[in-house]
């Protein structure tokens, strides 16, 4: 992307932090915030973090942890030491910690990896393993299959090719969760029906953590077959509402007719951040079926006023 000025930033800026506006044009200004990159558009993602919005602030770490910049890294620790963020912004910020990778995160994600709220005490394991992996990859050259999706994992592909052995780990809940994450993401890389369906049986093993990335992956995929298995997991109210807002982002991000009718009987949820998920899930849905050029558009909305 070519240089933007200051005024176009603080523009999108303005976009992502103005409350008033739909929460999905918000979104697009957040990830248009996210390719821009930068000190400055770092600065305008960290004035989200005062939002009612947990799924806004979940969000804009998860951003933060993509743009792979130390320079997050302050913000991202202030919001994973405030016990007063909802723990799904809190995890992610530990994740996005680990996206980064810098080694100066070390000792406060040893503190955070025993933390009372479970979600966020596996991220922080998961993202402390994330960083000694890359220190050790460092000095060797593992050949890993590659991932076709330009997204920051919280933890490499396995050197394992077999279906039938990375399900097995996969679904194995007395293996580590970074392997078993590992496995999660070969199986994701291998794009066959066969790996989308034992990532499918994923959406009922583990903890929450793992099933929400679970649920993740498979809308990375965006096959129609996980279709059921994520409906199933939105359609549980008794479900964890980290993994059913991952659910309805999935569907949104699959965009099949089915999708939509799925995710519009969720509008009205109990669940502040389901509600809001399915509305992103939506607009998703119609960006998957439009002729749209980019889904993180905002630059240009801003440019042609």
């Amino acid at each position: 992307m070519s240089k933007i000025d200051d005024e176009n930033i603080e523009a999108i800026g303005k976009v992502l932090n103005d409350n008033t506006r739909p929460l999905k044009e918000r979104f697009r200004a957040l990830f248009t915030l996210k390719n821009i990159g930068g000190a400055h558009a770092i600065e305008c993602i960290k004035q989200g973090f005062k939002d009612p919005s947990a799924l806004l602030k979940h969000e804009l770490a998860y951003c933060l942890g993509q743009m792979q910049d130390s320079r997050a890294n302050p913000v991202l620790i202030e919001v994973l030491k405030d016990t007063n963020q909802e723990p799904m912004v809190r995890h992610e910020a530990g994740e996005a910690l680990g996206a980064i990778g810098d080694e100066s995160a070390i000792t406060i994600l040893e503190e955070y990896s025993t933390d009372p709220v479970i979600e966020v005490a596996e991220t922080c394991q998961l993202a402390l393993m994330r960083i000694k992996w890359l220190q050790n990859t460092k000095k060797s050259s593992q050949k890993l299959s590659e991932n076709p999706y330009a997204s920051v994992d919280p933890a490499p592909p396995s050197t394992i090719e077999n279906i039938d052995d990375l399900k097995q780990i996969l679904l194995d809940e007395n293996k580590s969760l970074f392997d078993r994450y590992r496995a999660m993401f070969s199986l994701r890389n291998l794009r066959s029906k066969e790996s989308i369906l034992a990532l499918s049986a994923g959406l009922k093993a583990g903890s929450a953590l793992f099933r929400h990335e679970i649920a993740f992956v498979l809308g990375q995929l965006q096959e129609e077959i996980s279709v059921p298995y994520l409906r199933e997991a939105l359609e549980n109210a008794e479900e964890n509402e980290m993994v059913r807002h991952e659910c309805a982002e999935a569907l949104g991000s699959i965009a099949h007719p089915d999708c939509q009718k799925i995710l519009n009987n969720y509008l009205n949820d109990k669940k502040r951040v389901v509600r809001e998920s399915c509305i992103i899930a939506l607009d998703m849905c119609e960006y998957e079926n439009s002729p749209e050029f980019q889904y993180a558009n905002t630059l240009n909305k801003i440019n042609n006023h």
